[in-house]
């Protein structure tokens, strides 16, 4: 089970790096120009750069706290934060029409509530 939680949370954290690298550091107008983007164009550079740094923390928090043996329980607390996230990202993308963009936070979703439930349980 360790293992499980391991590569879920790894799999979750290159996800949450990836995102974040892109909103912190792509400008706001590229993002909205790109397939899927278009949920930008209800926020600020500010709020969109906001979000990534928030991503890039939580990258950090689904491995490090467990990775280096400091504090752990932020891994699950982390991956519950993220549970908030995907469901703010789930109702961005259905108001607007992105159901498949909402199905993949769905996804994303259950995978944190693995690694919070594994972590907070084990």
């Amino acid at each position: 089970m360790d293992i499980a939680l391991w590569i879920a949370a790894g799999l979750l954290a290159v996800v949450a790096l990836i995102g974040g690298s892109t909103k912190t550091f792509v400008p706001k107008e590229k993002l909205a120009a790109q397939g899927g983007g278009e949920w930008t164009e209800g926020f600020g550079a500010g709020a969109v750069r906001g979000l990534g740094i928030l991503e890039l923390l939580a990258a950090a928090g689904l491995i490090l706290p467990a990775a280096l043996d400091i504090a752990p329980v932020m891994v699950p607390v982390t991956a519950v934060c993220w549970i908030l996230l995907m469901i703010g990202a789930m109702v961005v993308h259905g108001r607007l029409g992105q159901y498949k963009l909402a199905a993949v936070n769905v996804v994303y979703l259950a995978v944190a509530a693995f690694v919070a439930g594994g972590r907070f349980l084990g």
